[in-house]
Protein backbone atom coordinates (compact mmCIF):
# COMPACT_ATOMS: atom_id res chain seq x y z
CA UNK A 1 0.00 0.00 0.00
CA UNK A 2 2.89 2.38 1.10
CA UNK A 3 4.35 1.91 -2.37
CA UNK A 4 1.50 2.57 -4.29
CA UNK A 5 0.78 6.02 -2.85
CA UNK A 6 4.58 6.79 -2.97
CA UNK A 7 3.95 5.92 -7.11
CA UNK A 8 1.20 8.17 -6.74
CA UNK A 9 2.86 11.11 -5.53
CA UNK A 10 5.90 10.24 -7.77
CA UNK A 11 4.26 10.59 -10.77
CA UNK A 12 2.49 13.64 -9.32
CA UNK A 13 5.64 15.15 -9.74
CA UNK A 14 6.61 13.92 -13.23
CA UNK A 15 3.22 16.05 -14.42
CA UNK A 16 3.59 19.30 -12.50
CA UNK A 17 7.11 19.43 -13.08
CA UNK A 18 6.14 18.51 -17.07
CA UNK A 19 3.56 21.76 -16.82
CA UNK A 20 6.03 23.89 -15.73
CA UNK A 21 8.76 22.94 -17.79
CA UNK A 22 6.62 23.44 -20.90
CA UNK A 23 5.17 26.61 -19.38
CA UNK A 24 8.30 27.75 -19.05
CA UNK A 25 9.65 27.27 -22.52
CA UNK A 26 6.01 28.85 -23.89
CA UNK A 27 6.87 31.67 -21.79
CA UNK A 28 10.76 31.82 -22.95
CA UNK A 29 9.41 31.07 -27.15
CA UNK A 30 7.08 34.14 -26.56
CA UNK A 31 9.29 36.21 -25.20
CA UNK A 32 12.00 35.72 -28.06
CA UNK A 33 9.19 35.97 -30.79
CA UNK A 34 8.32 39.62 -29.10
CA UNK A 35 11.71 40.73 -29.94
CA UNK A 36 13.25 42.01 -33.20
CA UNK A 37 15.33 40.52 -35.34
CA UNK A 38 16.70 40.40 -38.67
CA UNK A 39 15.88 38.00 -41.60
CA UNK A 40 15.21 37.26 -44.74
CA UNK A 41 11.79 36.80 -45.79
CA UNK A 42 10.44 35.93 -49.47
CA UNK A 43 8.05 37.75 -51.66
CA UNK A 44 5.91 36.47 -54.21
CA UNK A 45 5.28 39.65 -57.16
CA UNK A 46 2.12 40.22 -58.76
CA UNK A 47 2.76 42.52 -61.92
CA UNK A 48 0.25 45.51 -62.15
CA UNK A 49 -0.25 48.55 -64.67
CA UNK A 50 1.55 46.85 -67.55
CA UNK A 51 2.14 49.55 -70.40
CA UNK A 52 -0.37 48.84 -73.80
CA UNK A 53 2.50 48.28 -75.94
CA UNK A 54 4.23 45.63 -74.10
CA UNK A 55 3.80 42.34 -72.48
CA UNK A 56 5.16 40.23 -70.03
CA UNK A 57 7.27 37.22 -71.01
CA UNK A 58 6.15 33.81 -68.92
CA UNK A 59 10.07 33.45 -67.74
CA UNK A 60 9.40 37.27 -65.54
CA UNK A 61 10.92 37.03 -62.75
CA UNK A 62 8.14 35.74 -59.62
CA UNK A 63 9.92 35.47 -56.67
CA UNK A 64 11.89 38.07 -54.69
CA UNK A 65 14.24 38.25 -51.26
CA UNK A 66 14.13 40.98 -49.12
CA UNK A 67 16.22 41.35 -45.74
CA UNK A 68 13.29 42.70 -42.80
CA UNK A 69 13.81 44.08 -39.48
CA UNK A 70 10.90 42.69 -37.29
CA UNK A 71 9.23 40.75 -34.55
CA UNK A 72 10.19 37.37 -34.22
CA UNK A 73 5.55 36.64 -34.63
CA UNK A 74 6.28 38.38 -38.27
CA UNK A 75 9.10 36.35 -39.54
CA UNK A 76 6.95 33.01 -38.32
CA UNK A 77 4.06 33.85 -40.26
CA UNK A 78 6.38 34.63 -43.37
CA UNK A 79 8.24 31.41 -42.93
CA UNK A 80 4.40 29.60 -43.45
CA UNK A 81 3.06 31.86 -45.67
CA UNK A 82 5.06 33.99 -48.59
CA UNK A 83 3.55 37.20 -48.53
CA UNK A 84 2.42 38.28 -52.22
CA UNK A 85 3.11 42.14 -53.31
CA UNK A 86 1.98 44.48 -56.23
CA UNK A 87 4.54 45.42 -58.61
CA UNK A 88 3.74 48.69 -60.39
CA UNK A 89 5.16 48.60 -64.25
CA UNK A 90 4.31 51.79 -64.84
CA UNK A 91 7.44 52.85 -63.35
CA UNK A 92 9.47 50.48 -65.64
CA UNK A 93 12.67 51.65 -67.45
CA UNK A 94 14.60 50.64 -70.33
CA UNK A 95 17.83 50.35 -70.14
CA UNK A 96 20.38 49.16 -73.08
CA UNK A 97 17.15 47.58 -74.32
CA UNK A 98 16.05 46.00 -71.04
CA UNK A 99 13.15 46.63 -68.68
CA UNK A 100 13.63 47.34 -65.43
CA UNK A 101 12.84 48.32 -61.79
CA UNK A 102 15.50 50.47 -60.14
CA UNK A 103 16.72 49.46 -56.52
CA UNK A 104 14.57 52.70 -54.97
CA UNK A 105 11.54 52.64 -56.89
CA UNK A 106 11.10 48.74 -56.06
CA UNK A 107 12.33 49.88 -52.18
CA UNK A 108 9.76 52.26 -52.19
CA UNK A 109 7.09 49.73 -53.42
CA UNK A 110 7.63 47.47 -51.30
CA UNK A 111 7.55 49.80 -48.70
CA UNK A 112 4.16 51.27 -49.04
CA UNK A 113 2.62 47.43 -48.74
CA UNK A 114 4.68 46.51 -45.32
CA UNK A 115 2.89 47.15 -41.93
CA UNK A 116 4.70 50.23 -39.72
CA UNK A 117 6.16 47.79 -37.58
CA UNK A 118 8.54 46.06 -40.31
CA UNK A 119 11.61 47.78 -41.70
CA UNK A 120 12.87 46.77 -45.02
CA UNK A 121 16.48 46.72 -44.91
CA UNK A 122 18.16 45.32 -47.78
CA UNK A 123 16.73 43.82 -51.16
CA UNK A 124 18.70 40.91 -53.06
CA UNK A 125 19.41 42.41 -56.04
CA UNK A 126 19.90 46.01 -57.71
CA UNK A 127 17.44 46.26 -60.26
CA UNK A 128 14.54 43.86 -61.03
CA UNK A 129 14.53 43.02 -64.55
CA UNK A 130 11.31 42.69 -66.33
CA UNK A 131 11.54 40.15 -68.91
CA UNK A 132 8.93 42.64 -71.03
CA UNK A 133 8.35 42.12 -75.35
CA UNK A 134 6.94 44.74 -77.06
CA UNK A 135 4.24 44.35 -79.37
CA UNK A 136 1.18 45.93 -81.06
CA UNK A 137 -2.60 45.02 -81.08
CA UNK A 138 -5.58 44.95 -83.21
CA UNK A 139 -9.43 44.19 -83.59
CA UNK A 140 -10.16 40.59 -85.32
CA UNK A 141 -13.85 40.01 -86.17
CA UNK A 142 -15.08 36.35 -85.01
CA UNK A 143 -17.03 34.47 -87.45
CA UNK A 144 -20.01 31.66 -86.15
CA UNK A 145 -19.35 28.65 -87.02
CA UNK A 146 -23.14 27.38 -87.41
CA UNK A 147 -24.54 23.90 -88.52
CA UNK A 148 -28.28 24.91 -88.13
CA UNK A 149 -31.34 22.87 -89.50
CA UNK A 150 -34.76 24.64 -89.19
CA UNK A 151 -38.02 23.50 -88.76
CA UNK A 152 -39.78 23.80 -92.10
CA UNK A 153 -40.75 27.36 -92.91
CA UNK A 154 -38.49 28.78 -90.42
CA UNK A 155 -35.69 30.77 -91.27
CA UNK A 156 -32.45 33.03 -89.94
CA UNK A 157 -33.63 36.66 -89.81
CA UNK A 158 -30.34 38.67 -90.02
CA UNK A 159 -28.09 36.08 -89.24
CA UNK A 160 -26.50 35.72 -85.96
CA UNK A 161 -25.50 38.13 -83.78
CA UNK A 162 -22.02 38.15 -82.03
CA UNK A 163 -21.23 39.49 -78.51
CA UNK A 164 -18.55 40.78 -78.86
CA UNK A 165 -18.36 40.89 -82.41
CA UNK A 166 -14.66 41.55 -82.54
CA UNK A 167 -11.68 39.82 -80.01
CA UNK A 168 -8.77 42.78 -79.32
CA UNK A 169 -5.54 40.68 -80.01
CA UNK A 170 -1.98 41.88 -78.56
CA UNK A 171 1.20 40.11 -79.41
CA UNK A 172 4.14 40.65 -81.71
CA UNK A 173 3.34 42.44 -85.24
CA UNK A 174 4.75 39.10 -87.02
CA UNK A 175 2.50 36.83 -84.89
CA UNK A 176 -1.10 38.94 -85.16
CA UNK A 177 -0.61 39.98 -89.05
CA UNK A 178 -1.17 36.61 -90.10
CA UNK A 179 -4.74 36.59 -88.07
CA UNK A 180 -7.76 37.83 -90.11
CA UNK A 181 -10.68 35.94 -88.29
CA UNK A 182 -11.12 34.22 -85.28
CA UNK A 183 -13.80 31.24 -85.55
CA UNK A 184 -16.20 29.70 -82.84
CA UNK A 185 -16.15 26.05 -81.58
CA UNK A 186 -18.87 24.71 -83.80
CA UNK A 187 -22.79 25.47 -82.87
CA UNK A 188 -24.80 22.31 -83.67
CA UNK A 189 -28.81 23.17 -83.58
CA UNK A 190 -31.46 20.48 -84.79
CA UNK A 191 -35.06 21.91 -85.88
CA UNK A 192 -34.91 25.26 -84.47
CA UNK A 193 -37.83 26.93 -84.83
CA UNK A 194 -37.56 29.59 -81.64
CA UNK A 195 -35.01 32.34 -81.20
CA UNK A 196 -31.58 31.04 -79.57
CA UNK A 197 -29.05 31.87 -77.81
CA UNK A 198 -25.05 30.03 -76.93
CA UNK A 199 -22.12 30.93 -75.02
CA UNK A 200 -19.01 29.27 -76.76
CA UNK A 201 -15.19 29.36 -77.06
CA UNK A 202 -13.33 30.62 -79.09
CA UNK A 203 -10.71 28.90 -81.65
CA UNK A 204 -7.53 30.52 -81.26
CA UNK A 205 -4.90 29.59 -83.91
CA UNK A 206 -1.67 27.83 -83.36
CA UNK A 207 1.66 29.37 -82.98
CA UNK A 208 0.12 32.74 -81.51
CA UNK A 209 2.33 31.85 -78.66
CA UNK A 210 3.33 35.57 -77.59
CA UNK A 211 -0.25 36.97 -78.12
CA UNK A 212 -3.17 37.53 -75.32
CA UNK A 213 -6.91 37.50 -76.75
CA UNK A 214 -9.75 39.74 -74.76
CA UNK A 215 -11.79 37.41 -74.37
CA UNK A 216 -12.02 33.51 -75.16
CA UNK A 217 -15.71 33.31 -75.55
CA UNK A 218 -18.93 35.00 -76.87
CA UNK A 219 -22.09 34.95 -77.05
CA UNK A 220 -24.11 33.80 -80.28
CA UNK A 221 -27.60 34.48 -80.90
CA UNK A 222 -30.37 34.46 -83.49
CA UNK A 223 -33.88 35.52 -83.95
CA UNK A 224 -35.69 32.65 -86.02
CA UNK A 225 -38.64 33.73 -88.17
CA UNK A 226 -41.38 32.14 -90.14
CA UNK A 227 -41.17 32.41 -93.81
CA UNK A 228 -43.72 31.95 -96.70
CA UNK A 229 -43.09 32.10 -100.48
CA UNK A 230 -44.69 34.16 -103.37
CA UNK A 231 -44.35 34.11 -107.06
CA UNK A 232 -44.12 37.02 -108.89
CA UNK A 233 -44.33 37.31 -112.84
CA UNK A 234 -41.61 40.07 -113.81
CA UNK A 235 -41.48 41.46 -117.48
CA UNK A 236 -37.89 40.83 -119.04
CA UNK A 237 -36.20 44.17 -119.82
CA UNK A 238 -33.72 43.79 -122.99
CA UNK A 239 -30.71 45.84 -122.85
CA UNK A 240 -27.53 46.67 -125.07
CA UNK A 241 -30.48 45.84 -128.69
CA UNK A 242 -28.99 46.23 -132.02
CA UNK A 243 -29.45 49.77 -133.24
CA UNK A 244 -32.21 49.73 -135.75
CA UNK A 245 -34.16 46.48 -134.50
CA UNK A 246 -36.41 45.07 -131.56
CA UNK A 247 -35.65 42.12 -129.51
CA UNK A 248 -39.10 40.50 -128.52
CA UNK A 249 -38.38 37.95 -126.21
CA UNK A 250 -39.94 34.48 -125.67
CA UNK A 251 -41.91 34.33 -122.93
CA UNK A 252 -41.87 38.27 -122.33
CA UNK A 253 -41.71 37.45 -118.65
CA UNK A 254 -40.09 35.16 -115.99
CA UNK A 255 -41.45 33.48 -112.71
CA UNK A 256 -39.43 34.89 -109.82
CA UNK A 257 -39.80 33.30 -106.20
CA UNK A 258 -39.46 35.12 -103.32
CA UNK A 259 -39.15 33.83 -99.64
CA UNK A 260 -40.01 36.50 -96.81
CA UNK A 261 -42.45 36.84 -93.49
CA UNK A 262 -46.07 36.72 -94.61
CA UNK A 263 -45.97 40.64 -93.55
CA UNK A 264 -42.61 41.53 -95.95
CA UNK A 265 -45.04 39.45 -99.04
CA UNK A 266 -47.52 41.96 -98.68
CA UNK A 267 -45.67 44.70 -99.28
CA UNK A 268 -43.44 43.54 -102.00
CA UNK A 269 -44.92 43.98 -105.74
CA UNK A 270 -43.97 43.30 -109.02
CA UNK A 271 -42.11 46.94 -109.76
CA UNK A 272 -39.99 45.95 -106.82
CA UNK A 273 -38.27 43.40 -109.36
CA UNK A 274 -36.12 44.07 -112.27
CA UNK A 275 -35.25 40.97 -114.93
CA UNK A 276 -32.76 41.59 -117.66
CA UNK A 277 -31.18 40.21 -120.64
CA UNK A 278 -28.53 41.39 -122.35
CA UNK A 279 -28.71 41.23 -126.37
CA UNK A 280 -24.80 41.19 -126.38
CA UNK A 281 -24.70 37.64 -125.43
CA UNK A 282 -25.70 36.76 -129.05
CA UNK A 283 -21.68 37.23 -129.75
CA UNK A 284 -21.35 34.54 -127.20
CA UNK A 285 -22.80 31.65 -129.52
CA UNK A 286 -25.87 31.53 -127.78
CA UNK A 287 -27.69 30.86 -131.24
CA UNK A 288 -31.30 32.27 -130.23
CA UNK A 289 -31.31 31.54 -126.58
CA UNK A 290 -30.83 34.46 -124.28
CA UNK A 291 -29.93 34.14 -120.17
CA UNK A 292 -32.14 36.16 -118.34
CA UNK A 293 -30.70 37.68 -114.85
CA UNK A 294 -32.36 39.69 -111.51
CA UNK A 295 -30.76 42.72 -111.61
CA UNK A 296 -33.14 44.33 -108.49
CA UNK A 297 -34.99 42.95 -105.86
CA UNK A 298 -36.88 43.82 -102.68
CA UNK A 299 -34.76 44.11 -99.60
CA UNK A 300 -35.44 42.10 -96.37
CA UNK A 301 -36.05 38.96 -98.02
CA UNK A 302 -34.40 35.50 -97.71
CA UNK A 303 -34.09 34.44 -101.00
CA UNK A 304 -35.03 35.49 -103.86
CA UNK A 305 -34.43 33.23 -107.31
CA UNK A 306 -35.77 32.80 -111.28
CA UNK A 307 -37.65 29.31 -111.70
CA UNK A 308 -35.98 29.45 -115.26
CA UNK A 309 -33.50 31.76 -117.12
CA UNK A 310 -33.72 30.68 -120.38
CA UNK A 311 -35.88 32.81 -122.80
CA UNK A 312 -35.89 32.61 -126.85
CA UNK A 313 -36.00 36.36 -128.79
CA UNK A 314 -36.12 37.19 -132.37
CA UNK A 315 -35.57 40.33 -133.95
CA UNK A 316 -37.63 42.85 -135.49
CA UNK A 317 -36.58 45.73 -137.76
CA UNK A 318 -38.15 48.93 -136.19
Amino acid sequence: MLKKVLLGLNKRKAKVFLLFLVSSFLAWFLSNLSESYESRANFILNYRNLPDTLLLSNDAVTNLEAKLKTSGFQFLYYNFNSKRVNIDLSQVEKRNGTFVLSEAALKKQLEAQLSQNISLLDLDRKLLVVDLYQVTSKEVPVKAELDITFEQNYILDGGAVLNPSTVLVKGPKEEIDTLHQILTTRIELANVSTDFSQEVLLVFPKGLVNSIFSTNRVEVSGKVVKFSERIFEVPIKVINSPEGFQVKTFPNEISVLCKATIDRLKNIVQDDFEVVVDYKQVGNSNGNVLFAELAQGPENIYDLRLLDNKVNFVLEQE
